[in-house]
């Protein structure tokens, strides 16, 4: 990837950029590997009779065991956040009534733009040019692909900046940091 520049005015803004074949294919299986992990957490959702005859749908009300998934969709209100509430309050009712009634949504979102980034990834690398809400999905997908490959790795930031090459994730942390500047460069040329 060169850069993200942004073309044009109006309607006709593009943000554009160039992608090798190995980028492409990289990218393409990342997001392909997140829309799986979703794919699976929202097939397992419960289903009810409420939500079956309003059509609108229930998710889990517990967060999810895996770290991957618990970075993509964290709780929403963690005890530390508010001293008056007990954890057991935080933790049950509020976390599981809130993941219940958005976690479908979120998981929508989500979907939607990891869909955007490949129906625009150009097959087999080269040219792109995004209109600024494909690039905002864009910008959406690359976040949540970059969180997830950093729950797996356990970023901190105690992390280095590079591990030795013979690390079993070396190139997975280059990786992680690829996928920061091209967040960032995106973010750049959408300001």
């Amino acid at each position: 990837m060169r850069t993200w520049k942004r073309k044009g005015r109006g309607a006709a803004t593009r943000i554009c950029s160039h992608l090798d074949v190995h980028e492409a294919e990289l990218l393409a299986s990342m997001v392909t590997s997140m829309r799986e992990l979703l794919t699976e957490r929202e097939a397992s959702a419960p289903r009810d009779e409420l939500s079956e005859v309003t059509g609108i749908p229930t998710g889990h009300t517990a967060a999810p065991t895996d770290v991957t998934l618990g970075r993509l969709l964290p709780d929403f209100h963690r005890p530390d956040q508010d001293r008056e509430l007990t954890t057991d309050v935080v933790n049950g009712d509020i976390n599981g009534a809130l993941r219940s009634m958005h976690e479908p949504h979120i998981i929508d979102a989500k979907m939607s733009a990891a869909q955007v980034v490949l129906d625009t990834l150009p097959d087999g690398g080269g040219d792109l040019a995004l209109t600024e809400a494909q690039a905002m999905g864009w910008l959406t997908a690359l976040n949540d692909v970059r969180l997830a490959l950093g729950a797996m790795l356990g970023i901190s930031e105690d992390t280095p900046d590079s591990l030795p090459p013979d690390h079993p994730h070396a190139a997975h942390l280059d990786v992680y940091h690829w996928l920061t500047v091209m967040q960032e460069l995106l973010v750049e040329s959408l300001m």
